[in-house]
């Protein structure tokens, strides 16, 4: 038994903090895991610049309303969703990744949630596990099956060098040169025959 387990951002769907910078005008929110690889310290300093601008949920709720899919991203879920078992493993938020699953037909998400304080303020984070996505990752492998991953940033390394195979997709020029025994893609159509021909 087969389970694909694909990231999120950068993968299905714009980078949502990129977005939410571009239209807050804040250029140091535009900082992902692609950038930082301690997920915690990258999350510590976005909170702190949101308390700094006074700005909660439900301003950056405002922005992924107006976020879809990449092009292409739910055809290529579509199909191999058809074929195999997908899961959609994100260190997003509850809170964030809702109304983008919607756009992609439902796909199952395993992320976090957000501490979220009566006024909107953001005020922690609750992880769903630490090392999430290699976590779930080994976990289903415990279950009885083979995992085939794919992301784009640092956080995404873990699932893919533990899984029967794994690619990089869209990555950054700096993490293919310092991962080049990983095959990386730009196009969806070359990810999805990759994943088939590991099935």
């Amino acid at each position: 038994m087969n389970v694909v387990c694909l990231d999120m951002e950068g993968v299905l769907v714009p980078e949502i903090w990129i977005a939410f910078a571009e239209a807050t005008g804040i250029p140091e929110l535009k900082r992902t895991t692609r950038d930082e690889p301690d997920y915690d310290k990258l999350m510590r300093f976005r909170l702190d610049i949101l308390k700094e601008h006074g700005l909660g949920l439900k301003e950056i709720q405002e922005t992924i309303a107006t976020i879809d899919p990449l092009p292409g991203a739910k055809e290529f879920l579509d199909e191999l969703r058809s074929i195999t078992q997908v899961i959609i493993l994100s260190d997003t938020f509850d809170q964030f990744a809702m109304p983008l699953m919607k756009k992609l037909g439902m796909p199952t998400l395993f992320c976090n949630t957000l501490e979220v304080a009566p006024d909107g303020e953001i005020t922690g984070i609750k992880m769903r596990c630490e090392n999430s996505k290699l976590t779930s990752v080994k976990a289903l492998q415990s279950m009885g099956f083979d995992t085939i991953a794919s992301g784009d940033s640092f956080n995404d390394l873990g699932m893919i060098q533990a899984s029967k195979a794994g690619f990089l997709f869209r990555s950054t020029d700096a993490i293919k040169a310092q991962f080049p025994e990983i095959p990386a893609y730009e196009e969806f159509g070359e990810l999805l025959a990759a994943i088939k021909a590991a099935l």
